[in-house]
C-alpha cells in the first residue's frame, strides 16, 4: 500500500488530508514539525510527504534538505500559505515536485499526488533510450542527464520538463501542453510555475541552455540545430 507522510503544525490540515489519502487508499501517517519529519524518514520509507513550510522547531524547507541528504530520491509537495515566487522556486530548488498554495482543495492536492506517483512508479520508468545533443545526453531510461561526460543534479520536475521537451524537438509546445503532460494533471494554479521550472532547468543546462526556446505568447521548443 502507498504509504504517505502528513507534515503540518495544525491538526486539522493534517487530518482532513489523511482522511481523503486514505479515501484514495494511501496508508497515512502525520508528523507536527520538521523534526519529527526528519526522524521517521529516516525510520520509515514513505512513498511520498506532504510538507508545510512554516513550522515550529524546524521548517519545512530545513527538512526538505534534510531528509533529501539519505532519500534523494523521495517525493515531495511543499503546502505553504505563501505563493511567493521566491518561495516555489527555493522549493524546487530542493528538489521538491510540486508547490501547493492554502487553502488548497483536497481533490485537487489528491490528483496531485496521484500523478507524481504514477510519474516515479518503476513501470513510468522502463523503456526509452539516450538522446544527444553535442555533449549533453538525456538517458530516459536511467532519467539521468550528462553534460560533457557530468552528470548534472536536476529536480524530478526539471528533468520531466527537459524529457518531456527533448522528446518532442522541434516541435512548439504550449503551456497547456506542457503543464498537463509534465505535471499529469489539468493544472490548478498559476502558471508561472512553468516558467520557474524552466527557469531553473536553463540555469542548470549551463551553454545548453539555448536549447530550450521561448516561444512568446505560446509556450517552449526544444530546439536541436539552435
Amino acid at each position: 500500500m502507498t504509504k504517505i507522510l502528513i507534515v503540518d503544525d495544525e491538526e486539522k490540515i493534517r487530518s482532513l488530508i489523511a482522511k481523503y489519502a486514505i479515501h484514495e487508499g494511501f496508508e497515512t501517517e502525520q508528523a507536527c514539525d520538521g523534526l519529527e519529519a526528519v526522524d521517521k524518514c529516516e525510520k520509515n520509507n514513505y512513498d511520498l510527504v506532504i510538507m508545510d513550510i512554516m513550522m515550529p522547531n524546524l521548517d519545512g524547507f530545513s527538512a526538505v534538505k534534510e531528509i533529501k541528504k539519505t532519500r534523494p530520491a523521495m517525493p515531495f509537495i511543499m503546502l505553504s500559505a505563501l505563493g511567493e515566487e521566491y518561495d516555489k522556486v527555493h522549493g524546487f530548488d530542493l528538489g521538491i515536485d510540486d508547490y501547493v498554495v492554502k487553502p488548497f482543495s483536497s481533490k485537487e492536492l489528491m490528483m496531485r499526488i496521484h500523478a507524481i506517483l504514477k510519474r516515479v512508479s518503476p513501470s513510468a520508468q522502463e523503456g526509452g533510450d539516450i538522446m544527444r545533443v553535442e555533449g549533453m545526453a538525456i538517458d530516459f531510461s536511467a532519467r539521468t542527464v550528462t553534460i560533457d561526460d557530468e552528470r548534472i543534479q536536476l529536480s524530478p520536475k526539471e528533468y520531466e520538463l527537459l524529457a518531456y521537451l527533448a522528446k518532442n524537438a522541434g516541435i512548439a509546445l504550449t503551456r497547456e501542453q506542457l503543464l498537463q503532460n509534465v505535471w499529469g494533471y489539468d493544472f490548478f494554479g498559476d502558471d508561472r510555475t512553468l516558467d520557474t521550472h524552466v527557469k531553473l532547468l536553463r540555469k542548470n543546462l549551463g551553454d545548453y541552455a539555448k536549447y530550450i526556446v521561448t516561444l512568446r505568447g505560446v509556450g517552449y521548443r526544444f530546439e536541436k540545430t539552435n
